[in-house]
């Protein structure tokens, strides 16, 4: 009985999408759906009357859509989904009793995809899990509304990485990170993390970090911070992969925040070493959100 007044209330909700009141010239163009395609990654979350802590992106935080003759595909690792048109049905079958139907329509009066998924119990056709997704190419980016029967509506900005601003670097020296040099280690139940930094010499700072569970290495991170154009760069490079780039954008006495709202996750990293000698490091979002926070003390403390 919930489940059945759950169902009744969101498509009720989904049938009313309540898109911005404001206008777009683009959404009557034959090219609009064009606008649709190619890579997207999470600016702000629009969701009017969320706490900034709950703030977040309503699908992942990047995604790609490609746009063909007669739908537009959304890969997924599990297997490209295809989003169609015309508002014909696309299943797929999950297990003995349950299918996946997708549907699309490309709403060319109103500028934007609608996109919706039913997960349906097959021994008696419940709908027990709907999802709608609506994609809205705007001036700005493209909005993504998202409606289920599981959670509340929510409305976030997207951009192409190459369109979002970049951070202003705040100034600085090499030296004014020096509260950050020597053995950090922080504790948790199952697991130790720990971050040796250089002291600052030559325009840098050198770093490595490693996490051992168990007695067994899961993790481990090259680290480093230079001075660049009269700032500094932090540069992560986790399990040794390819380096990705964060510029300092604040600097308070031992506190240092670092942006790249141009990656995925993280985009945002804050080093801050307290009063009493407890070292802090977050990463999140590089608006809202909250932080995800570790707690270090120097090595032998």
């Amino acid at each position: 009985m919930y489940l059945s007044t759950w169902l009744v209330t969101a498509l009720t909700i989904l049938v009313t999408i309540d898109p911005p009141k404001e206008s777009s010239t683009d959404a009557t163009k034959d090219d609009a759906l064009s606008k649709v395609g190619g890579t997207w990654l999470y600016v702000e979350d629009r969701t009017k009357g969320r706490p900034v802590e709950q703030q977040g992106p309503p699908m992942s935080m990047k995604f790609r859509l490609r746009v063909e003759k007669d739908g537009v595909v959304y890969p997924r690792p599990r297997g490209d989904e295809r989003i169609t048109l015309d508002g014909s049905v696309v299943e797929k079958k999950e297990g003995d009793d349950f299918v996946a139907r997708y549907f699309g329509v490309w709403k060319k009066k109103e500028g934007w995809l609608e996109y919706t998924l039913e997960r349906v119990r097959l021994s008696d056709n419940e709908k027990v899990f709907i999802l709608k997704r609506v994609f809205r190419p705007t001036d700005e980016g493209l909005l993504v509304y998202v409606f289920s029967n599981k959670f509340k509506k929510q409305v976030a900005l997207y951009r192409h990485p190459e369109d979002i601003e970049l951070p202003k670097p705040a100034k600085a020296t090499i030296a004014d990170m020096s509260w950050l040099a020597g053995a950090w280690e922080g504790k948790k139940r199952m697991s130790s993390t720990e971050e040796r930094w250089s002291p600052p010499k030559g325009g840098a700072m050198l770093g490595v970090a490693r996490t051992v569970k168990e007695k067994k290495m899961t993790g481990f991170e090259f680290l480093r911070i230079v001075e660049r154009d009269g700032g500094l760069v932090y540069i992560a490079q986790p399990g040794g992969k390819s380096p990705t780039e964060f510029v300092l954008t604040e600097l308070k006495k031992n506190r240092a925040v670092f942006l790249n709202p141009r990656h995925d996750f993280p985009q945002r990293i804050v080093y801050e070493l307290s009063k009493e000698g407890v070292l802090t490091t977050g990463i999140g979002f590089a608006n809202g959100g909250r932080l995800r926070s570790s707690e270090f003390k120097r090595e032998g403390n």
